[in-house]
């Protein structure tokens, strides 16, 4: 079976690449087969973004397709960045300056009251109308310094206190074990597996 990733985002490809292997599925970046521009994201939800994307992109090329929206909660900032995660300093994309505002917003925050949760929504869509939809969470800490080079986005301040690491800091397996995109991959496999 082949899958179309509806995202751009490599660091998000790789992990799923990586998941959906194992399975014995292909999956392929929507850049890869269409040059069909971004829809816009207008929910008010991960999930609610997971699917406007998951349905264009899978109109667009014909192919079952995934989804993921994913970001960061942060409770003493009311859930922001949230749904706005990836373009939190005003451009799309840019880590550097969206983790910059982050801590900068969290200056004089004790470490004890800088819970977060990063939050994966996923929604998998097929030409004969088939939908299913999965949502991952993993709980942790915003520190002030960075740490460790595997992971993407907010990845090297969110500190996971279970592992004692942050979340660029572990391995792929350690990853995969408590990651909001590995928590609601198995989720959507266990959805799939059920219903086919």
């Amino acid at each position: 079976m082949k899958l179309v990733l509806a995202t751009k985002n490599q660091g998000k490809i790789r992990e799923f690449q990586e998941a959906f292997h194992r399975l014995g599925i292909d999956c392929i970046s929507i850049r890869d087969i269409s040059n069909v521009s971004d829809p816009i994201e207008n929910g008010n939800t991960f999930i609610e973004n997971a699917k406007i994307k998951a349905l264009y992109y899978m109109n667009a090329c014909g192919l079952p397709c995934l989804a993921d929206d994913s970001g960061l909660d942060v409770d003493i900032l009311n859930g922001a960045p949230g749904i706005y995660s990836a373009r939190y300093a005003g451009k799309h994309g840019d880590d550097e300056a969206n983790n910059q505002k982050l801590i900068s917003q969290l200056q004089g925050v004790p470490m004890s009251k800088r819970g977060a949760q990063y939050v994966c929504a996923l929604v998998l869509v097929y030409p004969d109308g088939r939908m299913y939809e999965a949502e991952g969470i993993c709980n942790g800490l915003i520190q002030d310094e960075p740490k460790g080079t595997e992971g993407f986005g907010y990845d090297p301040y969110f500190y996971v206190p279970k592992f004692r690491k942050t979340m660029a800091e572990l391995t792929i397996e350690e990853k995969e074990l408590i990651s909001h995109r590995g928590r609601a991959l198995r989720q959507l496999i266990g959805q799939i597996e059920k219903m086919e």
